[in-house]
This record gives C-alpha cells, structure tokens and sequence, in this order.
C-alpha cells in the first residue's frame, strides 16, 4: 500500500467511534526504514491550512485495521494541547 492511497482513507478511533479525519503526512524513521505516526489535521482544518492550530499524531502501533475505505486507530487522549505548531499526540492503549 502506498502513502497516497492511506491518504483517501478516513480514520476512525476505536475507543470512542469519533472521525478523526485524513491522512496529511506521515513520520519516518528513515534509520529503520519505518513509519513512526501518522499525521491528521485537527477538527476544521481544510488542506492543512485553515481551522485549530492542532493535529493528530497517532502511532504506527496504533493502527489496528486498514480496511478499504477506513483506517481503524485504537487510542485515548491522554494529552490534549492546542496552539500553533502545537500536536495533540496519542497514547497505546
């Protein structure tokens, strides 16, 4: 599967049935040759450009389930800041 194709996936997060969004970037530990996170802009964020000055950043380990239009994400938000340039970053349940 190519990072393109995740990008068209809506991610969803199992422990609470909300819509997280979709795919913007990914974070790769080019040492081990791996993704570290997936990268989801906050709520009403257009493009990566306009809205809340947050995003997802949910871990590879994360990820339960990559179906053929959802990406199923089990997680809790332990950690919730907000701000410019600022991530929301999710705990491994």
């Amino acid at each position: 599967m190519r990072i393109g194709d995740m990008k068209n996936k809506e991610v969803i997060n199992l422990a609470d049935g909300s819509r997280l969004g979709y795919i913007c970037d990914v974070d790769i530990d080019w040492v081990q040759g791996k993704i570290k996170q997936v990268i989801i802009p906050g709520p009403g964020k257009m493009m990566g450009l306009f809205g809340k000055d947050f995003e997802y950043c949910v871990p590879w380990e994360n990820i339960k389930k990559i179906g053929e239009d959802l990406i199923l994400v089990e997680m809790s938000n332990e950690i919730g800041m907000s701000g410019i340039g600022v991530s929301r970053n999710f705990t491994q349940h």
